[in-house]
This record gives structure tokens, C-alpha cells and sequence, in this order.
């Protein structure tokens, strides 16, 4: 949706008149007071682009009446930022408004003046963005109406995102959007609004990309300017002629951001997707979505592996269509999507398209019916800390789905790379806690199998199971991550109070004292620790020293000992020991001590998938786990060690990645890739020609970087530029 730099204010009449319109019941008076009263209330403040700020909340309420929302939820964007901004308290909007709208502004409230109750010191950037979003989804769990504001103001920030002076306030807020609210938004439905802002999230994240594919897109449109229109009119007369005479078809161009992940997902050039264009057609009924299909299908030659029936197996935000690619008119692989009027308006409104409000039936947690929200909730009750849930849930929302079934027959959407694992967890929490195998399709396969569309999963369970620390390893959902990381925090617990306690009874008795618990007491407070368990467990765990507990209990007490002697028993595994800049990469799995070599043949990452080869006389090499090398150690199970990187480990800044880029042959081709690296954060430490030839030239390219994830961005970023005609991480070299 475009709109004017400068947005227009829109006036009490336009607002009422435009609820009104869709639901004329609507209470006006109601709304003209919430109009006046924000206006009063935000008096003089001004936004960054100097507009008035009451236009704010106005332009909020006029996105919700693009979904025809009821008028509580219109009264609520009116009025959702002046507890916040202003002198209105929550009483006031009570009385003025009533309860139902008071409850759902104090959902939408931003809260960015909370802070962690267990902390003394403000909170981060990332820490309020965690528990904002914490108690997000506490609020939408009962009414997800307040998602609905939450995201339409979000959506108003977007647009008018660009007279933020500040650059890394306006990253900050984008990388929010696309990480957070746009998937939110496709969660729910909202296909327009999640278009919408992750286009101009992308657009402020990625200027250069975006420029790029913009453009090739604009010039593909212009080289084949009539083409998009012959191909609807030859569908139209494909369909039509088959008796469906009300079938309508209409055509489009996928979205940048929606290319750019695909580009990064299946790692191809801008020139190798084939379905940059999509075909809608559009039926009366379900049964014929059917025959346009079987119309399509028995006309022009199929693709194999790209059909999804969304209808038979709805996506977990309640849309439905058909998905087909075919070798379609003009020889061209396209995409068709076919779709009732009804499945068309779901599509792009998604739950506002069959709001209850709207009907008149009685008010329900609407929320609750989303299995995506549950999990959520779940998540949230055993994550400890506000970042830990954003990681999970991260995860949870940001990934492509597969679709799988229980043996009965129900339905279970996890994200893509999920192993029986996830599907355990998804099914309930005691039947993942519990998990000891899996049978996929009515075969026996290892827990870290990922799982596949369509398959049909039975997980083995027995009562005397508990999770294995391994899992944690391949998991991918963040249900499945906060259960196991809760259960490893739990044992570790008792493990770390045991050491604890035995480090403080040694130094105790070394200084002629007897040891008691009751000893702490006194010092917890002075330590930041609730208990007198909590000091032992951080003794334990490596992060207060025992000695230290000891001198605080006793001040005046003064060793003989130059060395405190608990420092011979702590073991290395508990130990955080300071990294040169040459120091290796942490890992998990490794023996202490022993020597650690990183594999130059596919040179490791972190966040890769990784294992170790145990050489004699050299220690572990580390491999990436698709590297051809591995090959030659089938024979050899017993020198394979498994290993992952330590998710906590800091100075990743060292790492390099190898990259094999072939460039066109042509002036300012390397100073765009040099630069293109730079602008992405990565440091170029070698660069050698492969091969060339008139046209092109093949290099490898070593490059520091964070981990895989920055490597895989900078790829990307190359791979949008005209220049670049491949990008692959460089095997086997």
C-alpha cells in the first residue's frame, strides 16, 4: 500500500463515516468522543516529522477500519498511546470508555517504562524489547484484538519510519518488525500488513538489496511488458471454457523481501527463480477449486514436488487455497494459487475476515483457538529470562512449516528442519519429556531425523525417561528448547549446589572453621542471590569464587595460601577462561584440554553443524557435518565426537568463512563486491583468482566474520548485485 510522504489528517467525519459504512450499529458517539479526547490529550506533542502527534492514533484507527474492525477496537487505537504519553491514567479511560476498551489499551500500552524486578540497573535495548513482547503475548492470549492495534500501530511507525534522524533507532525498530511483527501479522492472517512491513523493514535494513531487486523486477516487467496480460487472458480462457464462467484471474509480482529469502533459503541467483510472478484464480466453490485444478493440470505440464493443498490441510493461520507450478502458457514456469472469494478474503485479512464481533455473538478468547498462541504461552512459562523467550519464540514464528500427522490422524505444523522431537513436544510436554524413539511412516528412524511434509509420526514414550541433554543440539522449536534447557537447568542445579558446598566445606576446614549453611545467611544479600542455594549453585557453576564467599563471611581472617586451593578442584568444564584473540572457538562436547583443529577443507562456522574427528597425536578436527571429507571416516565410528558450538561463547569475530564468487568481467565488478562485503560487516583477509575468461572470473575469498548467519548475509547481499553471477561457500579446497 503507498501512501504520500506527508499523510493527510483524517477528519472526525471520515473516520465514523468509514465504520459506519461497514457496520451501522457503530457507536458514534463513542467514537467522536475518542476522537476529541486523544486530541485533547496529546495537546501539542508533535512527532518527528513535525505533524501533530494525535494524528498518530488517528491513522491507526483509520489501518483497523481497512480490516472493519468493531468500534472498541477503533476507540482503542484512538486511544492507545495516552496512558503512556500523557497525563490519562487507565481509571479515567474507564470511566470515560468503560472496562472493555480500558483493558484492551492497557494490553496495547508499550510498557517501556517497566523494568526487570531482579535488577538494580535499567534495562537494555534487547531486554525491553523481550519483555514488551512478553507481555504482548500475555494480553493477545485473552483478546487478540490487542494484536491486532498492536500491529496496525506498528505498521503506522513503519511508514512514517523515514523521519526518524536517527539511523540506528530507525535498524533498531525495523529489525523489531521483520523479526517480530511481520511474522506476527502472517501468524494471524494479515498477508497485506505482513507485505507491508516487511517491505519497509527491508527497505531500511538492506537499501542497496532492495534497490537491486527492485529494479530487475520494474525491468522484467518492461521486457515483457504485455506478457503477465496474455498469460491471465489464456488462463481465463483455460478456466472458462471448462464451464467455470464466474472464475476471475488476476496476476502478480512477489514481493523484494519475499525474493530475497528465497534467494538466501535455496541460495540461487536473482536469474534462477522461476516463480517471481504468481496467478491467482479465483472460484465460487470449493469443489471448483478442484476442477480449475484438474483443468490446469490436464492443459500444461506439471512441476514436480511444487503442489500443496492448503484446503484438505489449512496453514495454522486459517488460510486455504491450492498451490500449483506448471510449464504454463508461453513456456513459462508460473505459479498458480486457486481459492474460493471466501478463502480469498481470509487470505488477505485473515481473523478479521470472520470476526466475531462483527456477528454479534458473544465475546470469547479468540486468541486461545490458535495453536501457535499456545505454544507461545508455553514457552513463555518455562523460559526464565524475558531474552531467552525471544530467542524461542524467534524461533517459533520466523521459519517455514512443514505439515505432519499423529497417527489418528491429527494435524501438526512445525517448522521446517523439526525432528520427531519437536513433533513430540508439540503433541503435549510429558509426551516429549518422555520421548525414547519415533516411527516415521511405520519406520524406526533416530530422533534428530528431520521431518518432511506429509509424514506420519508416532513417538515411543516410556514413564522412567527424562530429556536427553543431545537434544538440544538439533531441536528447532522453541517449545522444545525451553523444556529441554529447563530440564539441563534443573540438574545442573543440583550438581552445581553439591560442588558448591563442597568447595566451601574444603577452604572451612583448610582455615580451622566447621562449615554450616546457616553460614551464608549473612551474606546472600551482599552476593545479589535469593537464597543461601542460589550462592551455592553460583559457587558451583564457576560464577562467584568460593574464596570470596569465605573472606566476605569472615573479613578479618587472613590465609596463609598464595593460591586458593579450590581452584585445583574446580573442573575446566565450570571454568570461563579468558580467549586471546588466537584462543579457539568455544565448544560443547570437548574434553577439556584437549587440542582443537578446524577443518580447512569446509572451514566451520559457528552456527554451523558441526562434529569431531579424533586424530592421534594431533587432538579433534572440527567438520562441518555435510563436508565430503567424512566420508573417509565411516569406517572409523569410534573418532567421531559429538560436538556444537557454545550458543553463549563471545569473540566469534575471528572466524572465517571461504567463499567461491564468480564475478562478470567488466569495470567497477570487484569494487562493488569489496564494497558490498564491507557495508556487511565483513573483513576480507585473502582473496586469490581461480580461473578467468573473457567474460568472467572465478576467485575464493576468505572473509571474518561473526558466524554463518553473517556469512550468509553477506551472500546474499552479493547475490543481489548485477555483477555477482554465483556465490557458494567454497568445499573441499
Amino acid at each position: 500500500m503507498n501512501r504520500p510522504s506527508a499523510q493527510p489528517i483524517i477528519r472526525q467525519y471520515e473516520l465514523v463515516e468509514r465504520v459506519k459504512s461497514y457496520d451501522p450499529d457503530a457507536d458514534e458517539d463513542a467514537l467522536n468522543k475518542a476522537y476529541v479526547f486523544t486530541i485533547k490529550a496529546h495537546g501539542s506533542q508533535t512527532r518527528a516529522s513535525g505533524d501533530p502527534y494525535f494524528t498518530h492514533p488517528i491513522w491507526v484507527a483509520y489501518l483497523l477500519t481497512e480490516l472493519k474492525l468493531d468500534t472498541a477496537s477503533i476507540i482503542t487505537a484512538l486511544l492507545h498511546d495516552t496512558v503512556e504519553d500523557t497525563l490519562t491514567s487507565l481509571q479515567e479511560i474507564q470511566r470515560a470508555f468503560g472496562p472493555d476498551v480500558a483493558r484492551l489499551v492497557d494490553g496495547v500500552t508499550k510498557l517501556s517504562r517497566i523494568e526487570l524486578q531482579h535488577t538494580g540497573t535499567p534495562q537494555s535495548d534487547q531486554q525491553k524489547q523481550a519483555e514488551n513482547f512478553r507481555k504482548l503475548v500475555l494480553a493477545m492470549s485473552e483478546d487478540i484484538r490487542v494484536l491486532l492495534v498492536k500491529l496496525a500501530d506498528r505498521l503506522h511507525n513503519m511508514q512514517t519510519l523515514h523521519y526518524i534522524k536517527n539511523p540506528d533507532k530507525r535498524r533498531r525498530i525495523a529489525r523489531e518488525t521483520i523479526e517480530i511483527y511481520a511474522p506476527l501479522a502472517e501468524r494471524i492472517g494479515i498477508q497485506r500488513w505482513k507485505d507491508e512491513l516487511e517491505e519497509l523493514a527491508f527497505q531500511e535494513l538492506n537499501p542497496e538489496a532492495f534497490a537491486s531487486i527492485r529494479g530487475r523486477l520494474e525491468r522484467l516487467e518492461e521486457d515483457g511488458a504485455g506478457g503477465v496480460d496474455r498469460i491471465i487472458k489464456e488462463l481465463e480462457e483455460t478456466v472458462h471454457s471448462a464451464g467455470l464462467q464466474t472464475a476471475t484471474v488476476s496476476g502478480r509480482r512477489k514481493a523484494p523481501y519475499s525474493i530475497w529469502r528465497k534467494m538466501q533459503r535455496k541460495n540461487v541467483a536473482f536469474e534462477q527463480l522461476s516463480d517471481v510472478m504468481a496467478f491467482r484464480i479465483v472460484v465460487d466453490t470449493v469443489e471448483h477449486c478442484y476442477q480449475a485444478l484438474g483443468v490446469i493440470h490436464a492443459k500444461y505440464p506439471v512441476v514436480p514436488g511444487r503442489f500443496k493443498d492448503y484446503i484438505s490441510t489449512p496453514k495454522p493461520n486459517g488460510y486455504r487455497s491450492i498451490h500449483t507450478t506448471v510449464i504454463g502458457p508461453e513456456k513459462h514456469r508460473i505459479e498458480v494459487q486457486i481459492r474460493t472469494d471466501e478463502m480469498h478474503e481470509v487470505a488477505d485479512v485473515g481473523v478479521a475476515a470472520h470476526w466475531a464481533y462483527k456477528e454479534g455473538r458473544p465475546r470469547t478468547t479468540e486468541g486461545r483457538q490458535y495453536r501457535w498462541l499456545r505454544e507461545l504461552l508455553d514457552i513463555l512459562e518455562h523460559a526464565v529470562r524475558p531474552e531467552e523467550f525471544l530467542e524461542h519464540t524467534k524461533l517459533e514464528l520466523f521459519q517455514d512449516q512443514v505439515f505432519c500427522f499423529t497417527p489418528k490422524g491429527d494435524l501438526i505444523a512445525l517448522p521446517r528442519g523439526a525432528t520427531a522431537v519437536d513433533f513430540a513436544y508439540a503433541v503435549h510436554s510429558v509426551v516429549g519429556d518422555t520421548c525414547v524413539g519415533a516411527k516415521v511412516n511405520g519406520r524406526m528412524l533416530p530422533l534428530r531425523t528431520p521431518l518432511q511434509n506429509g509424514d506420519q509420526v508416532e513417538i515411543l514414550t516410556s514413564k522412567n525417561s527424562t530429556p536427553s541433554t543431545d537434544w538440544e543440539n538439533f531441536v528447532v522449536t522453541g517449545k522444545a528448547r525451553a523444556r529441554i534447557r529447563r530440564f539441563i537447568r534443573t540438574q545442573q542445579r543440583g550438581e552445581h549446589i553439591k560442588l558448591g558446598r563442597g568447595l566451601l566445606e574444603r577452604i572451612f576446614k583448610q582455615e580451622g572453621y566447621e562449615y554450616s549453611d546457616k553460614a551464608l545467611d549473612g551474606v546472600i544479600k551482599i552476593f545479589q542471590q535469593p537464597t543461601s542455594e542460589d550462592l551455592l549453585a553460583a559457587i558451583g557453576a564457576a560464577q562467584t569464587g568460593a574464596r570470596d564467599v569465605f573472606n566476605t563471611i569472615f573479613p578479618g581472617h587472613r590465609t596463609q595460601q598464595q593460591v586458593a586451593p579450590e581452584d585445583k578442584i574446580v573442573p575446566q568444564a565450570k571454568a570461563k577462561p579468558k580467549r586471546s584473540s588466537s584462543a579457539p572457538l568455544p565448544i560443547r562436547g570437548l574434553i577439556p584440554g584437549m587440542a582443537v583443529h578446524y577443518a580447512r577443507c569446509c572451514h566451520p562456522l559457528p552456527g554451523d553443524r558441526i562434529v569431531g574427528i579424533v586424530t592421534t597425536g594431533k587432538g579433534v578436527t572440527i567438520h562441518t557435518i555435510d563436508c565430503e571429507t567424512l566420508e573417509s571416516f565411516h569406517e572409523s565410528p569410534e573418532r567421531w565426537i559429538d560436538v556444537a558450538w557454545d550458543p553463549e561463547a563471545e569473540g566469534m569475530e575471528d572466524a572465517v568463512g571461504r567463499i567461491s564468487v564468480v564475478v562478470a568481467n567488466e569495470p567497477g565488478a570487484l569494487g562493488t563486491l569489496t564494497t558490498v562485503i564491507g557495508k556487511n560487516g565483513g573483513n576480507i583477509t585473502n582473496l586469490k583468482f581461480t580461473s578467468r575468461s573473457p567474460d568472467f572470473f572465478e576467485m575464493l575469498i576468505d572473509i571474518d566474520v561473526h558466524d554463518v548467519k553473517h556469512l550468509t548475509n553477506i551472500m546474499a547481499a552479493l547475490r543481489a548485485m548485477p555483477v555477482i553471477n554465483s556465490v557458494e561457500r567454497a568445499r573441499s579446497r
